[in-house]
């Protein structure tokens, strides 16, 4: 009898791995708790904007392999979006600096040397400290390996580190930050190209996956929640969904993709992260008059609320991560006071406050800390048919789409073996 590979859980480390074994001939059923797969990766239609937005501006790079090799997978290799080179605004909010960073397209960095390239005050010197992201430092915080203070951190590390990891980088692993950096700015522009999906997240990540799944006779079935998981002999024997148990044969396999408290309550002993950072996301309508086309793609902010300003054909968009301080705010305060960011930055003189949302993500990633890290699981279990997959697990990354895709191709290769 072909053996079944039961995933739990839609989100992209799920699909990640339901895609690969289906690619490979494994027989696969699909389970997802909630009534649509993509996880903290969706798109919806916002009755108060009139269209459909993503629940967060979730930015990939151009030299993320994972990412590339799954929409190759899917057929979605096309839905990503961005310039042709590595080129990052910035505006400085409290002094009305504006530049671009703009890194060379190679893995020698002549970039730095040019004046107009560089960050505003940043000196050639300065940017030496990027060498300490490039070796290992087990167990230790950002401000403990280098000085978080100065130009080049406020103006650059800081906001950039701020938005991959979704922690406070001077607190933050200096291993995450590094794994970072060595598959991005330290290969070079080419890698460092940053890619917004397009349109949608859901028609970039999400809905090409589920049409190859389907296409490879892959069951996927919604509001199916996994309630407990028997044991026996070292092995998971059976699994209590919502819908019933299902007995596993002695050749199945478990792909459990669900977030950490639920791995947790599912398998008692799991260490796992249980320590949070909260995302903030505000969406607009575009104000009258406006042209999306004279603007910059996407803008870092210094000195704001805002955090990164996203300016789409149909709407702006703002980020702020490791919002805490703010995820509590009324939401029309909060919309008011990033929109005041938003008016400076895009130079929109008296533009009124035009339709928007917020969206906030309470946990939505886990904190990027070197005690977080150490929390994170690998993908083996002790149950010798069950292996583990999401951006939570030990990927080597922080918690971002491209670590969610690599848990899944983790994952999957342990059931090949």
């Amino acid at each position: 009898m072909t053996r079944v590979v039961h995933v739990v859980g839609g989100g992209l480390a799920g699909l990640s791995a339901a895609t690969v074994l289906a690619g490979r001939g494994e027989r696969v059923i699909l389970s997802e708790a909630a009534a649509q797969a993509g996880g903290r990766c969706r798109s919806y239609f916002d009755p108060q904007l009139g269209m459909t937005i993503d629940n967060g501006n979730h930015l990939v790079l151009s030299g993320n392999r994972a990412v590339q090799d799954y929409l190759a997978r899917i057929g979605a290799s096309d839905r990503l979006a961005g310039p042709d080179k590595a080129d990052f605004a910035f505006f400085d909010l409290r002094d009305g600096a504006r530049w671009r960073m703009r890194p060379s397209d190679g893995r020698i960095p002549w970039w730095i040397f040019q004046n107009n390239r560089r960050v505003p005050g940043a000196r050639v010197l300065d940017y030496a400290v990027l060498a300490a992201f490039m070796t290992a430092h087990p167990g230790k915080r950002m401000d403990e390996v280098i000085r978080c203070r100065g130009p080049l951190w406020d103006r650059m590390l800081q906001p950039v580190m701020l938005a991959v990891l979704n922690t406070d980088p001077a607190t933050a692993s200096m291993d995450l930050a590094g794994a970072v950096v060595r598959e991005s700015l330290a290969l070079g522009g080419m890698a460092s190209r940053p890619r917004i999906a397009e349109p949608t997240l859901a028609a970039a990540f999400v809905e090409p996956a589920l049409a190859y799944l389907a296409g490879r006779g892959v069951e996927v079935r919604l509001r199916r929640s996994l309630k407990g998981i028997a044991q026996a002999g070292g092995r998971a024997t059976v699994l209590a969904f919502s819908d019933g148990d299902v007995p596993l044969d002695p050749d199945d396999r478990v792909v459990l993709a669900v977030a950490p408290a639920p791995a947790r309550d599912l398998l008692p002993g799991l260490s796992v992260p249980d320590d949070f950072r909260a995302i903030v996301n505000a969406h607009f309508a575009l104000p009258p008059g406006f042209d999306y086309r004279r603007a910059a793609p996407m803008t870092g902010l210094i000195g704001g609320v805002a955090e990164w300003v996203f300016v789409f054909r149909d709407r702006i968009s703002v980020t702020v991560s490791g919002a805490d301080a703010i995820v509590d705010r009324d939401r029309e305060t909060l919309a008011r006071t990033l929109w005041t960011d938003v008016v400076r930055t895009l130079d929109l003189g008296d533009a009124a406050l035009p339709a928007w949302q917020i969206v906030k993500e309470k946990r939505a990633t886990f904190a990027a800390t070197p005690a977080q890290d150490a929390r994170r699981p690998p993908a083996r279990t002790a149950l010798a048919n069950l292996l583990l997959a999401g951006d939570w697990t030990q990927t080597g990354l922080p918690a971002t789409i491209e670590g969610a895709l690599r848990s899944g191709e983790t994952a999957a290769g342990l059931v090949s073996r």
